[in-house]
């Protein structure tokens, strides 16, 4: 006959002589499988959460490269001030109706940039360029290639003066082409050509 178990008695031990761990109530079973649950949510969901949020970010930003690197001819807005450097092109900050292309090949860069201007800015423009409207000669200066390429038409019935600017290498030639059909606005169109 067994004696009976008295209420305080601890545990009989285990094989090895440990003694056994007290028995859990339903209550401390169902709070661990909570807190276990939690901590598996925070160390998967976060990260998986922040992963899911990062894939988003860096899918809009490669389709917002792709839009700039896919561009075909030149569209609405300002070249940075790094491509303004590289290229030498010193777009006057009061210019109006801005837009820009840049091509890169193994070969050459080329920035294709446009924008309109007042009289004034014009010759302040064309002197940080490195010349002078005196120095402009009639007719366009960029070629029919390039024209392509940044979606320019010249229209026969208008003013065009131009000019190329070379430079040695590293510096950039530049080919520049001014509409003076409006004489109070003069359009420019420039082509700035660098060898890395």
């Amino acid at each position: 006959m067994t004696p009976p178990t008295l209420p305080h008695q601890a545990p009989a031990p285990d094989a090895e002589g440990r003694p056994r761990p007290p028995a859990e109530d339903r209550r401390h079973v169902v709070r661990r499988r909570w807190i276990t649950a939690i901590i598996i949510v925070l160390l998967i969901g976060v990260p998986a959460g922040y992963l899911a949020v990062s894939a988003q970010q860096s899918r809009q930003s490669g389709r917002d490269k792709a839009a700039k690197v896919g561009a075909v001819h030149v569209r609405p807005a300002w070249p940075s001030k790094v491509q303004r450097s590289i290229y030498e092109v010193p777009i006057p900050d009061q210019a109006s109706a801005v837009g820009y292309l840049e091509t890169n090949n193994w070969h050459t860069s080329r920035l294709y940039t446009e924008f309109a201007l007042t009289p004034a800015q014009l010759d302040t423009f064309l002197a940080d360029a490195g010349t002078r409207r005196e120095a402009l000669t009639r007719g366009v200066s960029i070629s029919d290639h390039d024209a392509r390429i940044a979606g320019w038409s010249w229209k026969p019935d208008h003013s065009w003066f131009g000019i190329t600017l070379d430079a040695k290498e590293p510096r950039p030639t530049r080919d520049i082409t001014v509409d003076l059909s409006d004489p109070v606005v003069p359009r420019v169109y420039v082509v700035s050509t660098a060898i890395p």
